[in-house]
């Protein structure tokens, strides 16, 4: 692979943003893709993929390079430097990568291999917690596998097109994808692309939902007709599917304390031609207690650390301070208490996180099932996914029944 200086460069501003600036990565790429219109689809790719690379890998690189936060620019490019020898990559001879001592580094790299921690790339208090929480034996597992590039995983919007149409489409347009065993209206790239340029997508036959957060509103049992409240919708995944499995027919009621993310579910539901989203802004308690005893499903996709979903949000590990993870699970705690109450007897509720720790997920539930809220409910089924052995996010549902 031949380095070009104005990708490099471009690479070395984001992770500047990312790591100085305290930006999220996601937001970051989006800005600094749009840096020069002349980049074509492989000179983009480089630049999202090894920024989210560095940024992944950040704790491994730094101690190898023996730099610290605060980076200079120095420091960003010795960086760079680590992860293009590491990868076999031959450096140009340029000022900003010199010297650079390749039989150190790759010594280095040997060496800090045998210690998770390291080799994982992970912070101290994250390793602890997660080995304390799972078990030494799962969390080796699942650290390797959340340092994995998360795959393309789209979902097929039943209610303008089938998984099979929408595969051939596709393939006609030159993107090759595979159905994946167990998941109904998942469908994988074969080859990692921008695929929101496609009529497909224009058109909302689509959209991009990893494989284990599809499961999420399939769990929930809905069918045409109910009165459903997404309680926590943000810009609607979830809330998109449920109204293709709901067929259109019934009410969707999306909840959600941020306005803006609302707007975004307005437009995302309108390209879908989702008809039957009814989108409420959580301005006051008012609008939670109207909704008191009147609905036939409630999901509760609750915030969460995001433990699960680091292969896509690998900026997350630096972002966590491990006084969030105590501060999360009080406010989950308090969620399902309160958004329980919308749930009528005979209802169903699914309570969900992005999160593989059972402290916000079995033992919440347990917690719940145990309280004056939860004393008419009864756990019916839960689901624990692991990247290590699903291959996708880690996440947690549990389908609950009011008696």
């Amino acid at each position: 692979m031949k380095l070009h200086r104005n990708l490099v460069f471009a690479v070395i501003d984001a992770l500047n943003l990312i790591f100085n600036e305290d930006e999220y990565a996601d937001k970051v790429v989006q800005k600094v893709l749009k840096f020069d219109k002349r980049w074509g689809s492989r000179d983009r790719g480089f630049i999202a993929e090894t920024t989210y690379d560095i940024v992944r890998w950040k704790r491994l690189y730094s101690e190898i390079a023996e730099v610290k936060a605060p980076y200079s620019r120095p420091n960003l490019f010795r960086l760079f430097a680590v992860w293009a020898i590491l990868r076999g990559i031959k450096l140009p001879d340029w000022k900003q990568l010199e010297p650079t001592p390749e039989r150190k580094i790759k010594g280095r790299f040997d060496e800090l291999s045998k210690t998770r921690k390291y080799k994982e790339s992970i912070p101290d208090w994250m390793d602890e917690l997660c080995e304390k929480s799972l078990g030494e034996k799962l969390w080796n597992k699942e650290a390797a596998a959340l340092n994995q590039q998360a795959d393309v995983i789209l979902r097929a919007n039943t209610l303008k097109t089938t998984k099979e149409k929408l595969r051939k489409n596709l393939l006609d347009n030159g993107i090759d994808t595979d159905g994946i065993k167990g998941y109904t209206s998942a469908l994988k790239l074969a080859e990692r692309g921008n695929v929101f340029t496609s009529d497909a997508f224009k058109n909302g036959w689509f959209e991009v939902q990893d494989a284990s957060s599809q499961l999420v509103s399939e769990f929930l049992e809905v069918k045409p007709g109910m009165r459903v409240v997404d309680t926590c919708a943000g810009a609607g995944g979830k809330t998109l599917h449920l109204a293709a499995l709901m067929e259109n027919k019934g009410q969707l009621i999306a909840l959600d304390i941020y306005a803006n993310k609302l707007k975004e579910l307005k437009r995302r539901a309108k390209r879908a031609g989702a008809h039957n989203i009814e989108p409420r802004h959580i301005e006051s308690t008012k609008v939670i207690k109207k909704l008191y005893g009147s609905a036939d499903r409630v999901l509760i996709d609750a915030p969460c650390t995001g433990l699960g979903i680091l292969r896509r949000n690998p900026d997350a590990k630096w972002k966590l301070q491990p006084e969030f993870v105590d501060k999360i699970i009080a406010t989950q705690k308090e969620i399902i208490r309160s958004y329980s109450k919308m749930v009528k007897p005979g209802g169903q509720m699914v309570y969900a996180t992005c999160s593989i720790l059972p402290q916000e997920n079995i033992d919440q539930v347990k917690s719940f099932l145990t309280s004056e809220e939860g004393k008419d409910f009864e756990l019916i089924k839960d689901k624990k996914i692991f990247a290590s052995t699903s291959g996708f996010d880690g996440f947690y549902m549990a389908l609950l029944k009011k008696k």
